[in-house]
């Protein structure tokens, strides 16, 4: 059997062989002592005491650059689906001293030394994946080192099929991702489509729900070696059940992409997908609300080297040592993922989405399915005569960040007749119903004003709106109550807001 990731290491590299546990490795033993304060040192006054200033002092610049986007974030309203606002202590992680450690390698086979507390923590951070997930770690192992979810993602595909094998994935202008292979007629897009031949599946035109009948058929003719599922802008829960009966009559592994709804999955809030798949992604910054990171599950109970292959294709195939202050940061996610407040936060998330789009439904406004069952609204403007593009410019002068999207029957993802909605975000600066019926009024006036500066300027072209919009009286106000509105609410990660430096607003 073919096995992509490198059959033979080089012979500096330790080999990554699995472990012969089935459960985890316990952290490396080590004598328990006492505590005692480390001495003062003094400080150097040569070429290294640059080493020892604050950001503020050593770079006004880059500190005014993240002033500048605290007070964005506090005063604007962030409603991509592919972000959230992470926890303080999942910041203060990410910027700790394990950002100066190099490991490549798995926890007790590493290349380089010094690497015992680098061992324990990636460890942790495997035992939380597992649990935060419910994923029985005698049948799944998890890697916690990719970089992003494309990059997991891609691991994915080393790890399980040839160059040049054929994978499925839902297509970009339906909703799903690059990285599922996404290509044009002219050009080939993403990684996933330029080593592998990839063969889109749909939604049904008419209602935006996943079209399973004709993603079996044409599977029977495809031949897929993967099937991948997830997608980053479809307003649904996904039949799992029925996608791997599918998979498995065509003899081909199912991989989940769960990026955007990964923490939605934890909480119990959405279908499990480890119940039926082969390997399971994520992303670690959106609905599960911590750093920008990928992890990748598998199941190792399957094929006796799964393990190996996936571990492999991280490292050394894909990428070199791992972000370790990053990984600190999973852990510290993962550990809030696995409790009640974090469940309570999901259930919170789908219900705003829901009120949001209810209220947008009922102003008659066309919804992708017409509604969510996630964090997600996908909202088709083609019937107002708008573009994506348009409402994206004018919400980002009144504040309100969302972005561009194709929805079902677009020819292009580039040219989108719809935008997408995101609730993560708000519902962690502790927004509940009322507040999110007054955000979705704030969208209904930004689409009313979008009509209002088309009409005004005399053509369809982006620079013309543009134009129109910066003169519009009512984009002003709009971002006026916009700004005021949303500085009454707090900004995770920032535990006082009153310090919080403040700049003028500008439209």
């Amino acid at each position: 059997m073919f096995r992509p990731a490198l059959r033979s290491l080089p012979r500096s590299l330790p080999r990554l062989a699995p472990s012969s546990s089935s459960s985890l490795p316990t952290p490396i033993a080590r004598p328990l002592l006492t505590r005692t304060m480390a001495h003062k040192v003094a400080l150097p006054d040569d070429f290294n005491k640059d080493l020892y200033v604050p950001l503020a002092q050593l770079d006004p610049e880059v500190q005014e650059l993240v002033d500048r986007e605290t007070w964005r974030q506090f005063s604007g309203l962030e409603l991509i689906a592919s972000e959230n606002l992470t926890s303080l202590a999942a910041l203060e992680a990410n910027g700790s001293i394990f950002t100066n450690k190099y490991s490549e390698g798995l926890p007790g086979a590493r290349y380089y030394g010094g690497n015992e507390y680098v061992d324990e923590l990636e460890i942790l951070c495997q035992k939380r994946a597992l649990e935060a997930f419910s994923a029985d770690p005698t049948k799944w192992g998890v890697n916690v080192q990719p970089y992003s979810g494309s990059t997991a993602n891609f691991a994915a595909f080393t790890a399980l099929i040839n160059p040049q094998d054929r994978l499925m994935g839902l297509g970009l202008p339906d909703g799903g991702h690059l990285t599922h292979g996404y290509y044009t007629a002219k050009k080939k897009i993403s990684a996933s489509s330029i080593y592998f031949q990839s063969f889109p599946y749909q939604v049904k035109k008419d209602t935006g729900y996943i079209d399973y009948d004709l993603l079996a058929a044409n599977a029977k003719l495809f031949k897929p070696r993967a099937i991948v599922c997830g997608a980053s802008a479809y307003p649904r829960d996904w039949d799992y059940k029925r996608l791997r009966q599918i998979a498995d009559g065509e003899g081909a592994y199912l991989l989940c992409d769960m990026a955007h709804i990964s923490g939605l999955v934890a909480a119990g809030a959405q279908n499990n997908p480890f119940e039926y798949c082969d390997v399971v992604t994520t992303t670690t910054h959106k609905t599960l609300r911590g750093p920008r990171a990928g992890l990748i599950f598998f199941r190792k109970d399957k094929e006796a080297d799964m393990e190996s292959r996936i571990n492999n294709a991280v490292f050394p195939a894909c990428q070199g040592g791992p972000h370790n202050h990053t990984i600190a940061a999973i852990a510290v996610t993962l550990k809030l993922a696995n409790t009640p407040e974090f469940k309570a936060y999901a259930r919170a998330v789908i219900e705003n989405a829901q009120t949001m789009a209810k209220f947008l439904h009922d102003k008659g406004y066309k919804l992708q399915t017409d509604g969510t069952e996630n964090h997600l609204i996908l909202w088709d403007l083609r019937p107002l005569g708008l573009t994506g593009s348009k409402v994206e410019k004018l919400c980002d002068m009144a504040g309100i960040t969302i972005n561009k999207n194709a929805v079902a029957g677009d020819v292009s993802a580039q040219t989108p007749g719809g935008v997408r909605l995101g609730l993560a975000c708000l519902t962690s600066r502790s927004m509940h119903k009322d507040d999110i019926l007054r955000v979705a009024s704030f969208l209904d006036r930004a689409v009313q004003l979008a009509l209002d500066a088309q009409k005004a300027a005399g053509s369809k072209k982006l620079v013309d709106f543009v134009a129109a919009v910066s003169s519009s009286p009512g984009v002003t106000q709009l971002a006026k109550e916009v700004r005021e509105f949303a500085r009454a609410f707090p900004l995770p990660g920032v535990p006082d807001s009153s310090k919080i430096k403040a700049f003028a607003d500008e439209h």
